[in-house]
């Protein structure tokens, strides 16, 4: 059945267990759905961070939880990302499952020492004995006119660290799902919210477990024939509107989600590009030393004799971000990406 979703994620109660319910929800209020989903299934998950509480976080992902599960599972913290990781690494080593949320993407980098020097070693100092299932929800990408630090792409520097996962939902139906899976597993996991796409909406199935993918599996979300396009996070709808496009000339376009960054599933690209013979990758994080460029090595290694062309990737500068004014410049949009498809077929 349909069901209509109220503006107080406090009311949100509609997916039960052994129930299925379609609901219209923007990507925000899917992650919000979930997060209740998980919190009320695992007595011992707990969300922290700062403003996550009475404000509901900045872009309101965490809106009416405080009211639901109390101070003692919903915790403003001081301004210390440090702090905020260091205290989640206790409380998961004593049997807790922390949710962290670092504000905006560039404010991660105070933590970093605490995740990739702790969070990311500990099960492998520990011989495997501890167990980390932190989960460090981080908005990130371009594209809303904010200031310095509020719109950058960190994940290669995460999923450059053995022992962390890093995956990142683009629609609502994965931000419900995937969100609740990475509560639900043993490894540390950074979950990169693409924030320019908190207010996108769609149907999610509410409550059918079936629909959701392995948390690192990727997904083919336009089949094509001509050429392979990868993106993931905020660049899978760019990606979407240029296949639209192509296809309007004549070229089938097949775009996949790869949804995990760290790990990739080098399976469903190789699948695609065996059948296509060319690939594009497209991310807003700068290109140089990027996820692109892995993906790039990978698949000319598997694929070498079906490629028709090199690999392409098209993604942000070798730069700082840049101020507001100037991101539409920075940001890979539909005309380079279309440029970068029309490139690869002319080989």
């Amino acid at each position: 059945m349909t069901v209509t979703i109220p503006d107080t994620a406090a009311d949100m109660d509609t997916a039960q267990s052994g129930q299925t319910e379609v609901a219209r929800l923007s990507l925000a209020k899917a992650i919000n759905a979930g997060l209740r989903e998980a919190m009320t299934r695992h007595p011992k998950a707990v969300i922290m961070g700062e403003d996550v509480g009475q404000l509901g976080g900045v872009f309101r992902v965490t809106d009416g939880l405080l009211d639901s599960f109390g101070p003692e599972r919903v915790i403003d913290t001081p301004l210390a990302e440090a702090g905020i990781v260091g205290t989640a690494i206790g409380l998961a080593m004593r049997g807790y499952l922390p949710i962290c949320e670092i504000q905006f993407d560039g404010f991660v980098y105070p933590a970093l020492d605490q995740i990739v020097s702790q969070l990311a070693k500990l099960h492998s100092r520990s011989g495997g004995r501890l167990t980390l299932p932190v989960v460090i929800r981080v908005p990130y990408g371009g594209g809303i006119g904010a200031v310095e630090h509020h719109s950058e792409s960190p994940e290669a520097l995460f999923a450059h660290t053995p022992g962390l996962r890093v995956v990142t939902p683009s629609t609502p139906q994965d931000g419900y799902w995937m969100i609740q899976q990475a509560v639900e597993a043993t490894d540390p996991i950074l979950f990169l919210e693409p924030k320019a796409r908190y207010w996108d909406s769609a149907d999610v199935r509410l409550g059918d477990r079936d629909a959701a993918l392995p948390l690192g599996k990727a997904a083919v979300v336009a089949p094509g024939r001509d050429i392979t396009l990868v993106a993931y996070g905020p660049s899978v709808r760019v990606g979407l509107e240029a296949a639209e496009l192509a296809r309007g000339e004549g070229v089938s376009v097949e775009v996949i989600d790869l949804r995990s960054v760290s790990p990739i599933d080098f399976d469903a690209i190789e699948e695609s590009v065996r059948r296509t013979g060319r690939l594009v990758v497209v991310h807003e994080a700068p290109v140089f030393f990027g996820a692109g460029a892995e993906i790039a090595a990978r698949i000319s290694q598997r694929c070498f004799y079906n490629l028709e062309a090199p690999v392409l990737r098209v993604g942000g500068f070798h730069m700082p971000y840049p101020p507001a004014r100037r991101e539409a410049d920075y940001l890979p949009d539909v005309d380079r990406v279309i440029g970068a498809l029309a490139q690869a077929l002319s080989y």
